[in-house]
Protein backbone atom coordinates (compact mmCIF):
# COMPACT_ATOMS: atom_id res chain seq x y z
CA UNK A 1 0.00 0.00 0.00
CA UNK A 2 1.12 3.62 -0.67
CA UNK A 3 0.82 6.23 1.39
CA UNK A 4 -0.01 9.88 -0.09
CA UNK A 5 1.05 13.20 1.58
CA UNK A 6 -0.77 16.07 -0.13
CA UNK A 7 0.19 19.75 1.12
CA UNK A 8 -3.19 21.40 0.07
CA UNK A 9 -6.58 20.27 0.49
CA UNK A 10 -7.25 21.11 -2.52
CA UNK A 11 -4.95 18.80 -3.89
CA UNK A 12 -5.93 15.93 -1.38
CA UNK A 13 -9.49 16.69 -3.34
CA UNK A 14 -8.44 16.35 -6.34
CA UNK A 15 -6.68 13.06 -5.91
CA UNK A 16 -9.52 12.00 -4.08
CA UNK A 17 -11.91 12.35 -6.92
CA UNK A 18 -9.67 9.96 -8.90
CA UNK A 19 -10.52 6.96 -6.21
CA UNK A 20 -12.51 4.25 -5.90
CA UNK A 21 -14.18 2.36 -2.86
CA UNK A 22 -12.98 4.80 -0.61
CA UNK A 23 -12.74 4.32 3.44
CA UNK A 24 -12.20 7.39 5.47
CA UNK A 25 -10.45 7.58 9.58
CA UNK A 26 -9.90 10.68 11.00
CA UNK A 27 -7.21 10.97 13.53
CA UNK A 28 -4.87 13.36 14.96
CA UNK A 29 -7.28 15.84 13.51
CA UNK A 30 -5.96 14.31 10.05
CA UNK A 31 -8.52 12.43 7.46
CA UNK A 32 -6.71 9.44 6.51
CA UNK A 33 -8.69 8.57 2.79
CA UNK A 34 -8.43 4.84 2.09
CA UNK A 35 -8.65 3.25 -1.64
CA UNK A 36 -7.83 2.78 -4.67
CA UNK A 37 -6.02 4.82 -7.36
CA UNK A 38 -5.00 3.38 -10.61
CA UNK A 39 -5.54 -0.02 -10.03
CA UNK A 40 -3.12 0.19 -6.29
CA UNK A 41 -4.02 0.88 -2.98
CA UNK A 42 -3.49 3.95 -1.79
CA UNK A 43 -3.76 5.87 1.60
CA UNK A 44 -4.40 9.38 0.75
CA UNK A 45 -3.98 12.35 3.43
CA UNK A 46 -3.23 16.20 3.84
CA UNK A 47 -0.70 16.48 6.61
CA UNK A 48 -0.84 20.00 7.53
CA UNK A 49 2.01 22.38 8.19
CA UNK A 50 5.47 22.05 8.94
CA UNK A 51 7.56 18.99 10.66
CA UNK A 52 5.77 17.88 13.69
CA UNK A 53 2.54 17.15 11.93
CA UNK A 54 4.31 16.18 8.73
CA UNK A 55 6.20 13.39 10.84
CA UNK A 56 2.78 12.36 12.47
CA UNK A 57 1.25 12.03 9.41
CA UNK A 58 3.77 9.74 8.30
CA UNK A 59 3.60 7.84 11.39
CA UNK A 60 -0.22 7.11 11.48
CA UNK A 61 0.79 6.00 7.37
CA UNK A 62 2.73 3.56 9.05
CA UNK A 63 1.26 2.51 12.29
CA UNK A 64 -2.37 2.09 11.05
CA UNK A 65 -1.93 1.01 7.43
CA UNK A 66 1.38 -0.25 6.88
CA UNK A 67 2.06 1.20 3.90
CA UNK A 68 5.24 0.01 1.99
CA UNK A 69 6.29 3.94 0.70
CA UNK A 70 5.11 7.02 1.08
CA UNK A 71 4.91 10.06 -1.40
CA UNK A 72 4.78 13.48 -0.58
CA UNK A 73 3.82 16.14 -2.96
CA UNK A 74 3.39 20.09 -2.65
CA UNK A 75 4.59 23.03 -3.51
CA UNK A 76 8.46 24.20 -2.61
CA UNK A 77 10.61 27.71 -2.91
CA UNK A 78 13.44 27.39 -5.64
CA UNK A 79 17.07 27.63 -4.57
CA UNK A 80 18.64 27.03 -7.74
CA UNK A 81 18.62 29.49 -10.55
CA UNK A 82 18.03 27.24 -13.59
CA UNK A 83 14.59 25.42 -11.58
CA UNK A 84 11.98 27.86 -12.53
CA UNK A 85 8.29 28.54 -11.41
CA UNK A 86 6.09 25.28 -12.57
CA UNK A 87 8.81 23.14 -12.51
CA UNK A 88 8.89 20.15 -10.32
CA UNK A 89 11.81 18.53 -8.15
CA UNK A 90 12.22 15.38 -7.08
CA UNK A 91 14.09 14.54 -4.10
CA UNK A 92 17.69 12.77 -4.08
CA UNK A 93 17.81 12.86 -0.14
CA UNK A 94 16.43 15.54 2.45
CA UNK A 95 17.91 17.11 5.39
CA UNK A 96 16.17 19.64 8.10
CA UNK A 97 17.81 22.91 7.43
CA UNK A 98 16.85 24.49 10.88
CA UNK A 99 19.01 21.42 12.89
CA UNK A 100 21.62 23.40 13.84
CA UNK A 101 23.73 20.95 16.72
CA UNK A 102 27.22 22.14 15.52
CA UNK A 103 28.30 23.43 19.29
CA UNK A 104 28.28 19.25 19.71
CA UNK A 105 30.40 18.33 17.01
CA UNK A 106 27.41 17.99 14.39
CA UNK A 107 27.33 19.73 10.99
CA UNK A 108 24.57 21.64 10.43
CA UNK A 109 21.60 20.43 9.41
CA UNK A 110 22.20 16.69 11.35
CA UNK A 111 20.43 15.41 13.96
CA UNK A 112 22.31 14.82 17.17
CA UNK A 113 22.94 11.02 17.89
CA UNK A 114 21.78 10.10 13.69
CA UNK A 115 24.03 8.06 11.91
CA UNK A 116 23.01 10.18 8.79
CA UNK A 117 22.70 14.10 7.67
CA UNK A 118 20.48 13.91 5.22
CA UNK A 119 17.53 11.18 4.34
CA UNK A 120 18.34 9.43 1.08
CA UNK A 121 15.01 9.05 -1.36
CA UNK A 122 14.20 5.62 -3.13
CA UNK A 123 15.90 6.00 -6.39
CA UNK A 124 13.27 3.41 -8.05
CA UNK A 125 10.34 5.86 -6.80
CA UNK A 126 12.58 8.68 -8.45
CA UNK A 127 12.83 6.91 -11.42
CA UNK A 128 9.69 6.08 -11.91
CA UNK A 129 8.28 9.46 -11.40
CA UNK A 130 11.17 11.02 -13.49
CA UNK A 131 9.41 9.04 -16.17
CA UNK A 132 5.99 9.59 -15.65
CA UNK A 133 6.36 13.12 -14.97
CA UNK A 134 7.69 13.50 -18.53
CA UNK A 135 5.34 11.62 -20.36
CA UNK A 136 2.18 13.44 -18.55
CA UNK A 137 3.53 17.05 -18.12
CA UNK A 138 5.97 17.14 -21.28
CA UNK A 139 5.98 21.00 -20.50
CA UNK A 140 7.35 20.87 -17.07
CA UNK A 141 11.58 20.81 -16.83
CA UNK A 142 12.05 17.82 -14.27
CA UNK A 143 15.00 18.47 -11.95
CA UNK A 144 16.61 15.94 -9.01
CA UNK A 145 18.36 17.26 -5.95
CA UNK A 146 18.15 17.91 -2.70
CA UNK A 147 15.28 19.18 -0.85
CA UNK A 148 15.58 21.03 2.40
CA UNK A 149 12.97 21.46 4.89
CA UNK A 150 12.59 23.82 8.33
CA UNK A 151 10.20 25.19 10.05
CA UNK A 152 10.24 28.61 8.52
CA UNK A 153 9.28 30.70 5.30
CA UNK A 154 11.75 31.50 3.43
CA UNK A 155 11.63 34.39 1.54
CA UNK A 156 14.78 36.42 2.44
CA UNK A 157 17.04 35.92 -0.51
CA UNK A 158 20.17 35.57 1.74
CA UNK A 159 18.75 33.00 3.30
CA UNK A 160 17.88 31.02 0.12
CA UNK A 161 21.30 32.18 -0.88
CA UNK A 162 22.76 30.62 2.56
CA UNK A 163 20.62 27.42 1.90
CA UNK A 164 21.95 26.56 -1.46
CA UNK A 165 25.29 27.17 -0.88
CA UNK A 166 25.64 25.42 2.70
CA UNK A 167 23.70 22.91 1.61
CA UNK A 168 23.58 22.21 -2.26
CA UNK A 169 19.68 22.78 -1.89
CA UNK A 170 17.04 22.50 -5.18
CA UNK A 171 14.17 23.75 -3.13
CA UNK A 172 13.15 24.37 0.18
CA UNK A 173 9.85 24.08 1.81
CA UNK A 174 8.46 22.79 5.57
CA UNK A 175 7.49 19.17 5.46
CA UNK A 176 9.43 16.76 3.09
CA UNK A 177 12.65 16.21 5.51
CA UNK A 178 10.44 15.48 8.64
CA UNK A 179 8.61 12.70 6.25
CA UNK A 180 11.97 11.21 5.63
CA UNK A 181 13.02 11.28 8.92
CA UNK A 182 10.02 9.16 9.64
CA UNK A 183 10.32 6.83 6.71
CA UNK A 184 13.90 6.50 7.41
CA UNK A 185 13.18 5.41 10.98
CA UNK A 186 10.61 2.64 9.90
CA UNK A 187 12.49 1.84 7.00
CA UNK A 188 10.24 2.48 4.43
CA UNK A 189 11.01 4.08 0.86
CA UNK A 190 10.13 7.46 0.38
CA UNK A 191 10.27 10.88 -2.49
CA UNK A 192 9.07 14.41 -2.12
CA UNK A 193 7.89 16.00 -5.09
CA UNK A 194 7.72 19.38 -5.30
CA UNK A 195 5.91 22.18 -7.77
CA UNK A 196 8.08 25.45 -7.88
CA UNK A 197 6.59 28.32 -6.82
CA UNK A 198 9.57 30.94 -6.90
CA UNK A 199 12.64 31.56 -8.70
CA UNK A 200 15.57 31.49 -6.54
CA UNK A 201 16.62 35.24 -7.34
CA UNK A 202 13.19 36.61 -7.56
CA UNK A 203 13.36 37.47 -10.49
CA UNK A 204 9.64 35.90 -12.20
CA UNK A 205 6.54 37.23 -10.94
CA UNK A 206 3.40 34.66 -10.89
CA UNK A 207 -0.36 34.96 -10.61
CA UNK A 208 -0.29 32.09 -7.64
CA UNK A 209 -4.26 31.24 -7.93
CA UNK A 210 -2.94 30.02 -11.90
CA UNK A 211 0.07 28.70 -10.08
CA UNK A 212 -1.79 26.26 -7.56
CA UNK A 213 -4.55 25.06 -10.44
CA UNK A 214 -1.64 24.50 -12.48
CA UNK A 215 0.99 22.61 -9.57
CA UNK A 216 -2.22 20.56 -8.58
CA UNK A 217 -3.42 19.54 -12.08
CA UNK A 218 0.44 18.62 -12.57
CA UNK A 219 0.79 16.52 -9.63
CA UNK A 220 -2.56 14.90 -9.99
CA UNK A 221 -1.59 13.93 -13.04
CA UNK A 222 1.96 12.08 -11.97
CA UNK A 223 0.46 10.40 -9.21
CA UNK A 224 -2.35 8.58 -10.97
CA UNK A 225 0.21 7.77 -13.57
CA UNK A 226 2.51 6.85 -11.27
CA UNK A 227 0.02 4.25 -9.23
CA UNK A 228 -0.77 2.59 -12.68
CA UNK A 229 3.05 2.03 -13.69
CA UNK A 230 4.19 1.13 -9.92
Amino acid sequence: MLGIIGAMDEEVAKIKEQMEDVTVMSKADMDFYKGNLGGKSVVVVRSGIGKVNAAMCTQILVDAYQVDAVINTGIAGSLNAQIDIGDIVLSTDTLEHDMDAVAFGYEVGQIPRMDTLSFEADTELRALAKKVCKEVNPEVAVFEGRVVSGDQFVSDKKKKEWLAETFDGYCTEMEGAAIAHAAYLNRIPFLIIRAISDKADDSASVDYPTFEAKAIEHSVKLLLEFCKQM
